[in-house]
C-alpha cells in the first residue's frame, strides 16, 4: 500500500543527449523542432544497413571524472555520472554524513555495458585472456552506473538498477517514487542511462526489422504517427532526475520543480518484441497510473508518449489512448520527442519526463517532428511540427519496452 501523505518532489534535473550536454540547451533546441539525429563517429558504420544515430555530440567524460576513472567506465555509465552530476548541483543537494544513509540511486538501463562487453570479446578472441581490461567485469555490468553513481557522491540508501528493456528510465523514476513514499529513502537519484551506437546492437536491431533505414536523410529519417513511418532512430544519452520526500527538500530550501503523484506498470505477458493488441497493456499501465495518482482523465494536459515511430507500436499506443481517454483524447495534445532525440532505450523514458517539467515551467510543450502524412490509424492531436503554448498542470509520460513491459507517470504542478 502506497503512503501518499509522504509527498515526493523533483528538485534537480540534469541530462546529456544528442540534442544538447545540458538540460538547457537541449530543451531550447527541442522547442524548436531541431533534431540531433546525424550520421555518427563512434565507430566505422559504412558496411552497416543504418549509419545515422543521436550522438551525444562533443561529450567529454573528463569533464565529469577523472581520465582514470572514465576509462575504468563504458560510455553508458559515463553518461550516467554526467547527467547526475548536473541534476546535483541544479538541486543544490549537499550530501553529508548525517544524511548519506537516507540518500540512495536507482538508475535503470536496457543493454548496460554492451559497447565494452563487444569489445572484450574481440579482444578475449583476438589477443588472449591476458590482453582483457582489469575492469572487465564492472564495466559490463548493468548495476556499474548505479553504482558508479553511489559510490561518487556516497549514496548509501537503496540502489538499484531496474533493468526493463525500454521502461527502464521509466520504472527507475517510479520505484524511486515508491521507495521514498514507503519511507526506504528521504531522497534518491533516480534515471536511465543507454549507448546503443555500436555496430551490434545497431545490426541486431537492424535485423528485427525495427529501423529506418533513411540514411540520406538523418533528421528526418524518425517519422511518429506519420502515415510513412518506417521505424525507429537510436540514440545514445542519460537524463537523472532528484527526487526528494517534501519536508526533506523543504528543510533544506530546495526549489521544487514538479511533484510525482502516479506510476503504473503492467506486463503485456505477450510476446518479446510486439506489443500487445490495441495496446491493452499500456492502457492498464495508464489507468494504474491515474488510479495512483487520484486523477482522471480530464486532469491531464499533456501526454508524453512512447512514440518509436514504428508500425505497430504508435498504433497500438493511440489505441490505448483513446481507450483510457475517451472523448477527452482529441483535445489532449501528444507529442512524440524521439524524432529528435533518437530512442535512447532506457534513457528515454527519463528524458521525456525532464521534457514533460519544463513544460510545467515554461508553458511550453514541444512538436512532434517530420509529421507530414496523417495516418487514419493515428488520430490525436500529435501537435504537429511546432511547439506549442499550453498550460500543463498535469502530464502522463509513457514508456514500453521488448518484453511487454509499460511503464506509466504523472508528475503534476506543485502546490502546497
Amino acid at each position: 500500500m502506497i503512503n501518499h501523505a509522504r509527498r515526493v518532489v523533483i528538485t534537480g534535473l540534469g541530462t546529456v543527449n544528442c540534442t544538447g550536454l545540458t538540460i538547457e540547451e537541449s530543451w531550447a533546441n527541442v522547442l524548436a523542432g531541431k533534431s540531433g539525429i546525424g550520421y555518427f563517429d563512434l565507430y566505422d558504420a559504412s558496411a552497416l544497413n543504418v549509419r545515422i544515430g543521436g550522438q551525444a555530440w562533443g561529450f567529454d567524460p573528463t569533464k565529469y571524472m577523472d581520465a582514470r576513472e572514465a576509462r575504468r567506465r563504458d560510455r553508458f555509465c559515463q553518461l550516467a555520472v554526467a547527467a547526475t552530476r548536473q541534476a546535483l548541483d541544479h538541486a543544490g543537494l549537499k550530501i553529508t554524513e548525517d544524511s548519506a544513509d537516507e540518500i540512495g540511486c536507482v538508475y535503470g538501463t536496457g543493454a548496460g555495458g554492451l559497447q565494452s562487453f563487444a569489445e572484450f570479446i574481440h579482444v578475449f578472441d583476438k589477443e588472449g585472456h591476458r590482453r582483457l581490461h582489469p575492469f572487465a567485469v564492472p564495466m559490463v555490468l548493468d548495476d556499474s552506473a548505479s553504482s558508479a553513481i553511489a559510490i561518487d557522491w556516497n549514496l548509501r540508501g537503496p540502489n538499484f538498477a531496474p533493468v526493463s528493456a525500454c521502461a527502464a528510465g521509466a520504472d527507475a523514476i517510479g520505484l524511486a517514487y515508491r521507495l521514498i513514499c514507503n519511507g526506504d529513502a528521504q531522497a534518491i537519484v533516480a534515471g536511465g542511462t543507454e549507448m546503443p551506437l555500436h555496430a551490434l546492437p545497431m545490426a541486431a536491431f537492424d535485423r528485427l526489422g525495427a529501423m529506418s533505414r533513411n540514411n540520406d536523410q538523418p533528421q528526418m529519417a524518425c517519422r511518429p504517427f506519420d502515415k510513412h513511418r518506417d521505424g525507429l532512430v537510436m540514440g545514445e544519452g542519460a537524463a537523472t532526475l532528484i527526487m526528494e520526500e517534501l519536508s526533506f527538500a523543504q528543510a533544506r530550501g530546495a526549489q521544487i520543480l514538479a511533484e510525482v503523484v502516479g506510476y503504473g506498470c503492467t506486463s503485456d505477458a505477450f510476446h518479446v518484441t510486439a506489443p500487445a493488441e490495441n495496446g491493452i497493456g499500456a492502457a492498464k499501465a495508464m489507468r494504474r497510473a491515474l488510479c495512483d495518482a487520484g486523477l482522471t482523465p480530464a486532469d491531464i494536459d499533456w501526454i508524453s508518449p512512447h512514440a518509436t515511430a514504428t508500425d505497430l507500436n504508435d498504433k497500438f499506443e493511440t489505441a490505448a489512448i483513446r481507450s483510457i481517454f475517451g472523448e477527452c483524447a482529441e483535445r489532449i495534445p501528444v507529442s512524440g520527442t524521439k524524432a529528435m532525440t533518437g530512442h535512447m532505450m532506457a534513457a528515454t523514458g527519463a528524458l521525456e519526463v525532464l521534457f514533460g517539467i519544463k513544460a510545467i515551467e515554461t508553458g511550453w510543450i514541444p512538436p512532434t517532428i517530420n509529421y507530414e502524412t496523417p495516418d487514419p490509424e493515428c488520430s490525436l492531436d500529435y501537435v504537429p511540427n511546432q511547439a506549442r503554448q499550453v498550460t500543463v498542470n498535469a502530464f502522463m509520460s509513457n514508456a514500453f519496452g521488448f518484453g511487454g513491459h509499460n511503464s506509466v507517470l504523472i508528475f503534476r504542478r506543485y502546490a502546497e
